[in-house]
This record gives C-alpha cells, sequence and structure tokens, in this order.
C-alpha cells in the first residue's frame, strides 16, 4: 500500500504525461503482481463498491479524533474533501503497518458483511495504523471516490512499455468484462481465452470538438458527414452465435437492451457495429431523458420498453465476418456496413445513419444550424480514407456541435466547491422570473475564469441572506447567461423543467435582476426543441 500511494502522489503532484507514464512504468517494475492488477483496476474504473457509509465514517472520524461533530463538519466544508478531512484529524500513528494494496482491497470488500460495530473497530484501527497521505488513498478507496488524473489511454502506454505487448492489444484486452480478483497478471496479457475474446470490444475512437472555421479542413468532397446523435454510444457484437451490446464507458449492458438480442440469429458471426443507442419511436429519436428510464434499472418493464423502444444508428463496421477492418478507409467500411445491416432485414432497431451530402462548407454549415429539426446536436466530420483509430485522436473526426441554446438567469444559491476549490463558492443555483418570483431551474459550476470565480466568491460572502452548511442563499442581482444543450419536461424540478450539460456561458454585468428571462421563455425553447 506504501508504494501504491507514493504511485497515486506522484501522479497527483504533475500534469506532465511523460511523467505519469514514467512513474507508472517505475510502479509495475516494482510491484506485486496482483497489486498491478488492482491498479490496473482503479486506474480503469473497475473500484469495489462502497462498503461503509459516509456518514459512518464521518461520525467515527470525529469521534476518534477527539473533536466534536461540528467542528469536524465545519473542517470538513473547509477542506471540501471527505477523505482528505478524516486523515488530517488523527494524530500520527504510533505503529505502522504495511500491508499490500490487494490485502486493503480484500479488506474493504469483507466489510460488506459486518455489522456496525465491529465494521467501526476494524476501519479505525486501520486508521490508527497509517501515515497521513496512505490514510487519505485508503479513504478514497472506502468511499468509492478514488480519482486519479490518468487516463486509460496513459495507463496503457506505461503498460506496453513494462510488458513490450502492443498498445493496441492491451487497450482490446483492457477492454473485456474482466474482474480483478479473478485473475493473473500474466494469464491475463500473455495468454489467449477464445471465450472471453468473444465478447470483448474494441476501443472506441473518439473524436474532438472543431474549433475555428471548417474550410480550414479542406476540399468538403473528403469528406464524409453525419448527423450527430445524442444517446448511448455503443457496439453491438455478434459472435458464436451470441450478441453483446457494450456501451462506450465499458459497460456491459445487454441486458438492458432486449431490442437487440434478436441479432444472434441475424448478424453475420463474427460482426461488429459501433454506432449510437437511441431511444427512438414513430420514425424520431426521443430526447437522452427518454433513454435514461432504461439506465440505471435492474429489471426493463414491457411500459418502459413501450415507452422509449431502442435502436441502434449504426455508422460503423470494425469486424466483418470474423475479421478486424479498422485498418481499411472508411469509405470502404461503409459499404461494407451498408450491406451488413440490409442483410438483416431488422430496420426496426438497426438504423443506418445516413450520410449528409453537400457541395461546399458553407452548405453544410446551414444544415448544421438545423440540427434540433432532426434531433441531433450538430454534424459529425469523418475522413473518407480514415482508419478506426483507438481513442481521441485529431485530425480524421470532428464533431461540429450546433450552437447551445441560451437563457439569462439570476444567481440564488451558492455552495462551496472541492478540492483547491474549497474555500470558494464556485457551485450556483440559477432561477428565471415568474411573474415577480424566482424559480430555480439549473446548476451549474463551471464556464467561469478564476477571476470571476473569486469575483463572485466575495459577492457571496458580502450578500448572504441565510447559511444552509455549505450553501449560502444571496441577494439575487447577478446576471449570468446559461448555455445548454437540451431541453426537456421533468416532473422532479419545481420549473417543470431540466437541461442538458448547463454551464455559464458569460457573465451579464450589463443586466439587472430584473431583465433576466422568466418561466415563459423556458417553456418556449422546451415546445420548440424539447421532448
Amino acid at each position: 500500500m506504501q508504494r501504491f500511494t507514493r504511485l497515486f502522489n506522484e501522479l497527483d503532484q504533475t500534469t506532465k504525461t511523460n511523467q505519469k507514464v514514467q512513474a507508472l512504468v517505475d510502479y509495475f517494475e516494482e510491484a506485486a503482481e496482483e497489486d498491478k492488477i488492482w491498479t490496473i483496476a482503479l486506474l480503469s474504473g473497475k473500484r469495489p463498491g462502497r462498503s461503509v457509509g459516509a456518514s459512518f465514517l464521518r461520525v467515527w472520524a470525529a469521534e476518534v479524533g477527539n473533536i466534536p461533530d461540528w467542528l469536524f463538519e465545519e473542517s470538513y466544508h473547509v477542506v471540501g474533501d471527505l477523505a482528505e478531512t478524516i486523515s488530517l484529524v488523527f494524530p500520527q500513528a504510533e505503529k505502522k503497518m504495511n500491508r499490500s494494496l490487494t490485502y486493503w482491497i480484500n479488506f474493504l470488500k469483507n466489510l460488506r458483511e459486518l455489522d456496525e460495530d465491529t465494521k467501526k473497530e476494524r476501519v479505525t484501527g486501520a486508521w490508527l495504523q497509517m501515515a497521513p497521505y496512505e490514510r487519505f488513498v485508503f479513504n478514497k478507496l472506502i468511499t468509492g471516490g478514488f480519482r486519479v488524473g490518468v487516463s486509460q489511454k496513459l495507463m496503457v502506454r506505461a503498460l506496453s512499455k513494462h510488458t513490450g505487448i502492443d498498445e493496441n492489444k492491451l487497450a482490446h484486452k483492457l477492454m473485456g468484462n474482466w474482474q480483478p480478483e479473478a485473475i493473473n497478471f500474466k494469464q491475463f496479457f500473455f495468454s489467449s481465452n477464445p471465450e472471453e475474446d468473444l465478447s470483448r470490444p474494441y476501443p472506441f475512437y473518439l473524436a474532438y470538438a472543431l474549433e475555428g472555421d471548417a474550410e480550414a479542413l479542406g476540399d468538403v468532397n473528403d469528406w464524409q458527414v453525419e448527423r450527430k446523435w445524442d444517446g448511448i454510444r455503443g457496439q453491438v457484437i455478434a459472435r458464436g452465435k451470441k450478441v453483446y451490446v457494450w456501451s462506450r464507458g465499458e459497460e456491459l449492458i445487454t441486458e438492458k437492451f432486449p431490442e437487440f438480442h434478436g441479432l444472434a440469429d441475424k448478424l453475420p458471426d463474427g460482426t461488429v457495429l459501433d454506432g449510437e443507442i437511441l431511444a427512438f419511436k414513430e420514425g424520431k429519436p426521443l430526447s437522452f431523458n427518454h433513454l435514461q428510464t432504461r439506465i440505471g434499472r435492474k429489471n426493463i418493464s414491457r411500459k418502459v420498453l413501450e415507452n422509449a423502444p431502442a435502436v441502434l444508428m449504426v455508422y460503423d463496421l470494425l469486424e466483418n465476418q470474423g475479421k478486424d477492418i479498422r485498418d481499411r478507409p472508411l469509405s470502404e467500411r461503409r459499404k461494407m456496413l451498408e450491406e451488413v445491416v440490409k442483410k438483416t432485414g431488422c430496420e426496426e432497431v438497426l438504423k443506418t445513419s445516413q450520410i449528409v451530402k453537400s457541395q461546399s462548407w458553407e452548405e453544410l454549415g446551414r444544415e448544421r444550424q438545423l440540427s434540433r429539426k432532426y434531433y441531433s446536436e450538430g454534424l459529425m466530420l469523418k475522413k473518407t480514407d480514415s482508419t478506426y483509430k483507438v481513442g481521441r485522436k485529431k485530425g480524421d473526426w470532428w464533431k461540429w456541435k450546433v450552437d447551445p441554446m441560451t437563457i439569462d438567469a439570476v444567481m440564488i444559491y451558492a455552495m462551496r466547491g472541492h478540492g483547491r476549490r474549497a474555500n470558494l463558492y464556485t457551485d450556483y443555483t440559477f432561477a428565471v422570473w415568474d411573474g415577480d418570483q424566482l424559480v430555480p431551474f439549473a446548476k451549474a459550476y463551471s464556464g467561469l475564469t478564476d477571476q470571476e470565480i473569486i469575483a463572485v466568491d466575495a459577492f457571496v460572502k458580502k450578500n448572504t441572506i441565510e447559511r444552509f452548511g455549505p450553501v449560502r442563499s444571496v441577494k439575487p442581482e447577478l446576471v449570468f447567461e446559461i448555455a445548454f444543450e437540451g431541453i426537456n419536461k421533468s416532473s422532479r424540478h419545481k420549473s417543470g423543467v431540466a437541461l442538458r450539460f448547463p454551464r455559464m456561458h458569460r457573465w451579464r454585468k450589463d443586466k439587472p435582476a430584473s431583465e433576466a428571462n422568466n418561466l415563459e421563455d423556458l417553456f418556449a425553447l422546451l415546445k420548440q426543441y424539447g421532448g
């Protein structure tokens, strides 16, 4: 655990890619094989589930740290991170344990079956035998909040240097539905398991947002243009007379989408389709909110299936008749894709994303502005000779999103941030007018510069009306332009609407609060663009 803690610290203290890769390589060279597997799992997002509630941890920490609950809560609000607060309220460990990362992972997993008193005894006993930073990392694991600034791509690069295995092959292996407690490092990376390979998807190729003038991309005829759909990026895999559905988040979601199960008999064996899973009804996509009704449910009821039937809007073919064709040009893959989809006769669940034809970038620009008419977020621009790469690469694939919707709103609440922003009020609640009343409709925390955040923080502290723990209500004076990607009806929100990806577009210092938008303006956007 001490070696893993040192790795965490090294990764956390630098923003330089090469230093992070080297830190990982050094760790892989020194760590035990079982610890290496768990480290790879943690950096891949395969964290052990939370075994102790945060409320228990707060009470135990205050008690063992011998401080009153109110002081712990105040410290927590200032520090902004529960794991760090707990690590700081304890005295230095008198006797330190030098256990492995795997030992502590198993320790946490075994807590789940214990009663509260036994959990408390074991957790506090562990705290008292750890150095502060080791305690901090342990707390991150126990709360399920383990995060570190390392992408999967960097980890794969380090693993490649350590093992000598090609990065693409490693990325492919890590996409599988593997469980860290059930595998051996050498067997996992240096042997082949045909059964596991059946379900394994390919690493997704991701596009960058286009900034600047599209004409700088060259001849418009060198690009394949499609709608940018707002759903769940996924791969549908047909191998061994079975179908597997994977999300871009590396989650196997086959059971969530029974509509695709019949493709096992329709798709040729050895087919991998890449596309967007959409809620789709009466010939058009439904909002992402409809799709969310199917996410997180253990059982998909008949009513849910009727209200939000799913399709795969297919836009690429990665494997054809068992052969990896990602190195073929997009133009070739597209022709093969159209043939495969046509032969299935499953137009009700497989829909080929249509190509948007145009003669100029100017014409495409006008088409982009019509995106919401087609229930899309903009356009995807793909070089016709591009191969299907791994991860996010610049040059061949771009997403050209439509300009966001905007509304001017009044800030009415502010909450302290986390981490380096723990002493600043950075998370805000915004409202619009309904008559002479302000109705909250959105929360946002991104979009301001550091200087603007400091200025807003000063306003909050001088203009507080009431305090609710880390939250303050403030005088309704500051106006901000809120940008968002979508708007939908919502029975859970007082305003009656829910926004998709709200953020602060700019601080409207030129507007008094009385000139902010009203609820009718939101409903007008809902009527025009909402779902």
